[in-house]
């Protein structure tokens, strides 16, 4: 399948889930450039586009894109916008980026750059190896020690045994952690995402329409995206002052998310975080408020982020064992888990965080509460 044919199921499926024809999309929000907008509505024979925006970047705007559709529908300018996310990564050009070990056998990109210049003569050529620069910052700093990590990916896995069509569902011990094999130290094996192929799909409307829907409606509290222009490149920079080097670069966006929702972190029952590498996950954590700065690494290993710890994440076990479409998937689960219908549900969840990145600018969250 192509990444169209994938889109085009997704979408014929939300809009079988919510109830309407899919003639009746009018919009699409985009982000990572998504699949031509154009061919979509010829091949679904859509009468008329009369909104179509995408975010700059890659995986930072997965949770962002939705705050795109949300400013067509108050503006006026859609009545029905698709987020939509196809994903190929083995065989692609792009996948061959992350071969190897999943994570990188070659350049990210083919040509050269300024900014590539600064990167390539320390053999930074890969995710993995940048990312493991920011986690060994954050172990110098505060202690983090890779049995936190071992625990967002442990716990991960067996959230994922618990999710029909995970890709990773071998149970895994802490001596299957410790002895995968090095990727880039800190990071192992275990620690990094897995390759997949797949799509998702959102729709968003407006709430009057969808009150008269099949499905629970699912109001979306707030969604912000950017980031602060010290973090800007991210891995691709790595120039950033030591306070957000040993961040996931989402404190400002969480600071003003957390203000247009008008509620707290001990709000949120259950949180989607973008786990591309399981150091990250901490990180973020510290960001979006759950424990203070640098205490990540107690807060995980004391159980708060299994199925029944304080802020449970990530409970179809996420992109490190579910599957990794660049983030959508976690918002698609959002979606489902204040609805009540995961898989694997964590019990009384109404309100949802769903994060994008940590990436290249921009990054963003979500929150998400379904309507009664």
């Amino acid at each position: 399948m192509t990444e169209i044919d994938l889109t085009c199921q997704a979408l014929m499926s939300a809009c079988d889930d919510a109830g309407i024809a899919v003639t009746d999309v009018d919009g699409f929000a985009f982000y990572r450039g998504g699949v031509d907008a154009g061919l979509l509505a010829q091949t679904l024979g859509i009468r008329e586009i009369t909104f179509c925006a995408s975010l700059s970047g890659a995986g930072g705007g997965s949770a962002g894109s939705l705050g795109l559709a949300v400013a067509a529908i108050q503006s006026g300018m859609a009545t029905v916008v698709a987020c939509p996310m196809a994903f190929q990564q083995i065989g692609t050009r792009f996948g061959a980026a992350y071969a190897r070990d999943g994570v990188g056998g070659g350049p990210l990109y083919n040509h050269a750059s300024p900014e590539d210049d600064y990167l390539r003569p320390a053999d930074l050529v890969a995710p993995a190896q940048m990312f493991g620069l920011i986690a060994q910052r954050h172990m110098h700093k505060y202690g983090t020690t890779r049995e936190a990590f071992a625990e967002v990916a442990i716990t991960f896995r067996d959230n994922a045994r618990k999710t029909p069509g995970s890709l990773m569902t071998k149970p895994m011990t802490r001596a299957d952690y410790f002895n995968a094999r090095m990727i880039s130290d800190p990071i192992c094996l275990f620690d990094c995402c897995v390759e997949s192929e797949g799509a998702g799909v959102v729709l968003v409307t407006s709430l009057e329409r969808a009150r008269d829907l099949k499905k629970t409606p699912v109001e979306l509290l707030a969604s912000v995206h950017g980031g602060e222009g010290d973090w800007g490149q991210g891995i691709m920079w790595l120039n950033m002052p030591d306070e957000i080097f040993s961040s996931s670069g989402h404190r400002g966006i969480a600071k003003r998310m957390y203000e247009s929702a008008g509620i707290k972190p001990a709000d949120v029952d259950v949180a989607m975080i973008y786990d591309h590498f399981a150091p990250m996950v901490l990180l973020q954590l510290e960001d979006y408020g759950f424990c203070a700065i640098g205490e990540s690494n107690d807060f995980v290993l004391d159980g708060n982020i299994r199925m029944d710890g304080a802020i449970p994440v990530n409970p179809n076990g996420g992109q490190l064992s579910n599957g990794y479409l660049i983030g959508f998937s976690l918002v698609t689960e959002a979606v489902r888990q204040v609805r009540g219908e995961g898989a694997n549900q964590v019990a009384g969840a109404e309100v949802a965080l769903v994060t994008g990145g940590p990436a290249a600018l921009p990054v963003s969250g979500s929150l998400l509460r379904a309507v009664r």
